[in-house]
């Protein structure tokens, strides 16, 4: 399927229309790691959005193949007879008076991300706490759980984010994650611009060694971006939020949703075509293409047209890369599937691009090579480099709130009843 950009005819714009247009689209802008379903979903209940061609093209090709993904009008959440278990993995007595809450360092679709302090550990964590009626409400539970499923196999991986423990109260679900400070890279990309060649050649390193272990596990990333890739407090790059990620993708497995980022979605994803693995190798080169050039490949401020620069656009590289970026952004880049950069080896391909010549990938996993760029983080307390947007947020009272001050509800009854089995305890062996 094509996309054309949007033809001028359509309804007449006043003043106070172009205004509430202009207000949706900076919203989107500024809330761009939300991803592609906030998106869709806040133009869809705009009526008067709705009409405008430009945002019917969008809506037209953005129509999921689950609609389970990124539907307007969800429908009631499931009753307890459809239940998610996910087996024997429990803790019972993590509680949220566990932590004191500190600050506000992060936000998404259905809730917030917390520095925390474990009053008995006094270790520092990023504890991410999600709304259950609002999962429940888009029909979002099997990703999420999902999610807790690849983090339970993060634990032997550097540039993965770890995940320490999960619980849930009646109405809330709680990931206790690595707390990582040094940064989201789409903050720094925003700061600097773009990247020197060495500098975006360690991050794209890293990041293919996280995306190539996910691969070994037989998932499938799907929601590489700048906003989803953090630095430690030494500059080395960690994967998070893994909402998106596909389990049980074998090496020649494909699957269909629709998702993802605008920015960064392939060209058989565009298509409603079946997708593999292969699909993360694009969005690294989209990523890598963004760290030496400040902007993503084929991107325009019309979305409908940068979905059709993203099917029929050729690459245009500018000449003041090396050789081998080139040829490496041109081999991710390459819009069949079936030609692309790691559609035969998956990672050992990207592994053994000239592009990468420089680097050992034994030392490289080891965290053996000095990062390019150090966060010069002072301590846990340190907040530098976090949107003051998220922390100069105050931290909702309810956030600590334990079951027994919560009024059980017939409606938070059935959201807890809907995530059995989400709790998780690391076995002793783990910590030693």
């Amino acid at each position: 399927m094509t996309v054309k950009a949007a033809e001028t005819s359509g309804p007449t714009l006043t003043y106070a229309k172009m205004r509430g247009m202009v207000a949706i689209l900076i919203a989107f802008m500024k809330q761009r790691r939300m991803g592609l379903n906030d998106f869709i979903q806040k133009i869809a209940t705009n009526s008067y959005a709705c009409k405008h061609p430009e945002v019917q093209s969008i809506l037209k090709i953005s129509q999921p193949q689950e609609p389970e993904l990124m539907n307007a009008n969800p429908s009631p959440p499931p009753s307890p007879s459809q239940q998610i278990n996910l087996g024997p993995s429990s803790n019972p007595h993590a509680k949220p008076s566990d932590f004191h809450f500190l600050k506000v360092i992060g936000k998404g679709s259905f809730g917030k991300v917390l520095l925390a302090r474990h009053k008995a550990e006094e270790q520092f964590y990023a504890v991410k706490v999600l709304q259950k009626k609002a999962i429940l409400k888009k029909k979002e539970e099997k990703h999420i759980m999902s999610e807790r499923n690849v983090l339970l196999k993060n634990v032997k991986h550097p540039f993965l984010v770890g995940l320490h423990f999960s619980f849930q109260t009646a109405d809330k679900l709680y990931f206790v994650l690595d707390y990582i400070n040094g940064g989201e890279l789409f903050y720094h990309l925003q700061r600097e611009r773009c990247f020197l060649e060495p500098r975006a050649r360690f991050y794209a390193a890293e990041i293919a060694s996280a995306l190539g272990y996910l691969h070994s596990l037989n998932i499938v990333y799907r929601d590489l971006k700048p906003e989803n890739i953090l630095l430690d407090s030494q500059g080395h790059i960690v994967l998070t939020d893994f909402g998106l990620c596909k389990e049980n993708i074998e090496h020649n497995g494909t699957t269909s949703t629709f998702c993802g980022t605008p920015e960064y979605l392939a060209p058989e994803v565009l298509h409603k075509q079946p997708y593999d693995r292969t699909v993360d190798w694009w969005c690294l080169g989209a990523v890598l293409y963004e760290m030496l050039y400040g902007l993503p490949p084929f991107y325009s401020r019309n979305t409908a047209e940068m979905y059709d620069n993203i099917l029929n656009k050729p690459l245009q590289l500018k000449p003041n890369i090396t050789n081998s970026a080139r040829h490496l952004l041109e081999g991710l880049l390459q819009k069949d599937r079936t030609k692309r950069l790691g559609a035969k080896e998956d990672f050992m391909e990207i592994k053994s691009h000239i592009f990468f010549s420089p680097i050992n990938w034994d030392d490289l996993i080891n965290k053996k090579i000095t990062p390019p760029f150090n966060p010069n983080v002072s301590g846990p307390s340190d907040l530098r480099h976090f949107d003051p947007e998220f922390t100069d947020e105050p931290v909702p009272n309810s956030i600590g709130q334990s079951p027994d001050s919560i009024l059980i509800t017939a409606s938070v009854k059935e959201a807890a009843e809907a995530f059995l089995g989400f709790s998780y305890a690391p076995p002793v062996d783990s910590f030693l």
